[in-house]
């Protein structure tokens, strides 16, 4: 295929009448003042997707338009394309045929990258259209640092050759950047952000160090090394974390924030002592404030609504129940960000500091120095708040002092482990709290669960299997079960052969009213399950995450695995 021909974009799209001329001279006008390319311009105006424009140049060029994210790339292909060039020219190698390369360009009419692509892959092009978001994402993907990370372990192995080392030492003079300690973090740390991981897993065992990172609450081998080098690599991490390297014998928790990509993330880490050496596991916490808007949370609009009218209220308690890692104190701090303004005091005290939020006094409990929960709370009352987060009422104590904050004029959020809304209040009760405590601070619960989706660029359609349809027919009904299109991930190179990607959570929300508050009050705990189960008919998280699975989202099973735990 011969080089490109040079067009102007703002012509052929108001040719192909995706815009009008006046449309692209006020984005021309734009164009001038800020210097972003048009495209980018007419994107961020809402005018266009990157897909319209990539199409409408597809169209003019006479190329074919690929969707990456239906594409199922080859790794290996990909790779002959240095990273560096791909990023540079938003351009992926797709396919090597007998005498061409096939690749996927976000702008085809560049003719220096044309160029220079064809001197690197040492093969005639035929090109293809791509969206440039879809082409970062996918660079993103392809270019994961597998590779790189298992090169550096290697390398570090041979440094520290078969003779005894001082790690102590050989951790203090790791000054400069190219010590291969510091190489092999900062690769480590790129490849989990790439990869949208949430934790980093070094694991020392007898003969290996074994490396993986949690992607959607499922744990991936990210590499596997010599055992020798775990001391140095945990050395390095508690200096960059100021915790005590000579202490090897006790558990230690600290943070640090690494940059990564232009993006700074928070670093949660803890050290466990094992058979075989020290285990570090890191949470990565991103500080994107999308993440932290409650609109960005995937609650259904009603729910949204009443959620935001409770949080506007002066007094009351807020309960997130749920699991480990079911995304509670995301939920809380989606809250916080809105209730975080100007004219409230917010303070929060949680074990540990997960977040850190601009304008918030938050308070990290130390029971080390008998700064618990109870002691930090009771001081916290006298520091005049309007606002109080609690991380977890993790005893009686705790809850009673948060109750009668509750009861005393301040908005108290917090969170308590239990399956579902219903068993929340009947919990504090189990825990010996005052029953008029309960009935007249609780204003709403919250449970919630965090489902894998259906990765969308492998998606087919699923029929149940006898068991599935057994557990759906009182659910559903045999009509609308018949009726139904359920969809599964077959795995793709998009998500890691796993047919699922991506995260949402799902919510069940029990408002206090005076039935229920009542029921709480004369202890009468059947006839307060009896009135919450009236109350949350057809709105409880099994119906959220069924209609999910009805949409195609996610899969039977994950629906099942929520049904099963609230059983």
């Amino acid at each position: 295929m011969g080089r490109p021909e040079k067009i102007r974009l703002g012509d052929v799209l108001v040719a192909q009448k995706l815009i009008s001329q006046e449309q692209l001279k006020q984005a021309l006008e734009a164009q001038k003042r800020t210097g972003r390319r048009l495209g980018r311009v007419l994107v961020d105006q809402g005018i266009l997707t990157e897909e319209h424009i990539a199409e409408a140049l597809a169209r003019q060029l006479g190329l074919p338009f690929l969707n990456l994210k239906y594409y199922n790339f080859n790794r290996k292909v990909s790779a002959r394309l240095p990273e560096q060039a791909a990023r540079r020219f938003r351009a992926l190698a797709l396919e090597e045929r007998a005498k061409t390369f096939l690749v996927g360009m976000s702008d085809p009419t560049d003719l220096f990258a044309f160029d220079e692509l064809t001197r690197i892959l040492k093969k005639d092009l035929e090109l293809a259209v791509v969206a440039e978001g879809q082409a970062l994402q996918t660079i993103d993907q392809v270019y994961r640092r597998a590779e790189e990370i298992t090169g550096l372990a290697r390398e570090l192995e041979q440094d520290l050759g078969d003779g005894v080392v001082d790690f102590g030492t050989l951790g203090a003079t790791l000054g400069a950047e190219e010590a291969p300690v510091v190489k092999l973090l900062q690769s480590l740390f790129e490849d989990a952000v790439q990869a949208g991981a949430s934790d980093i897993h070094i694991e020392p065992q007898e003969t290996r160090l074994q490396i993986r990172i949690r992607v959607d609450g499922l744990l991936h081998p990210q590499t596997e090394a010599d055992n020798r080098i775990a001391p140095a690599v945990v050395l390095r991490l508690k200096l960059m974390a100021g915790l005590d390297i000579s202490e090897k014998r006790q558990p230690q928790d600290g943070r640090f924030n690494v940059k990564v990509h232009e993006q700074t993330v928070d670093v949660r880490m803890s050290t466990l002592p094992t058979q075989y050496g020290e285990s570090v596991v890191m949470r990565l916490l991103n500080r994107s404030s999308k993440l932290l808007e409650l609109e960005s949370l995937g609650m259904p609009a009603e729910m949204l609504q009443r959620f935001r009218g409770i949080l506007g209220q002066v007094t009351g308690m807020v309960l997130v129940t749920g699991p480990t890692g079911s995304g509670k104190t995301t939920t809380l701090y989606a809250a916080l960000s809105e209730l975080n303004t100007a004219d409230r005091k917010v303070i929060t005290v949680e074990d540990p500091v997960e977040y850190r939020m601009r304008g918030l006094n938050q308070v990290q409990v130390n029971e080390k120095i008998d700064l618990s929960f109870a002691k930090v709370l009771r001081s916290v009352l006298r520091q005049d708040p309007n606002v109080v987060l609690v991380g977890e009422m993790r005893d009686a104590e705790t809850a009673q002092i948060g109750l009668r904050a509750a009861l005393t004029g301040h908005m108290v959020l917090s969170t308590l482990h239990t399956r579902d809304a219903a068993s929340a209040p009947i919990r504090l009760l189990d825990m010996g709290i005052p029953t008029y405590m309960v009935a007249s601070s609780l204003e709403a619960v919250i449970a919630q669960r965090l489902v894998r989706l259906v990765c969308e660029s492998c998606t087919q359609k699923y029929e149940p299997t006898a068991q599935e349809r057994t557990w759906l027919k009182p659910h559903l009904g045999a009509e609308a079960l018949s009726a139904a299109g359920f969809k599964r991930g077959t795995g793709c190179s998009h998500c890691n052969g796993t047919g699922k990607r991506g995260r949402l959570a799902v919510y069940e929300m029990l408002e206090f009213n005076q039935p229920l508050a009542d029921a709480i009050a004369r202890q009468d705990t059947a006839a307060f399950s009896h009135a919450a189960a009236a109350e949350m008919a057809g709105k409880t998280l099994v119906d959220r995450a069924l209609a999910l699975a009805l949409q195609g989202r996610i899969t039977i099973s994950e629906v099942m695995r929520i049904g099963q735990a609230e059983d």
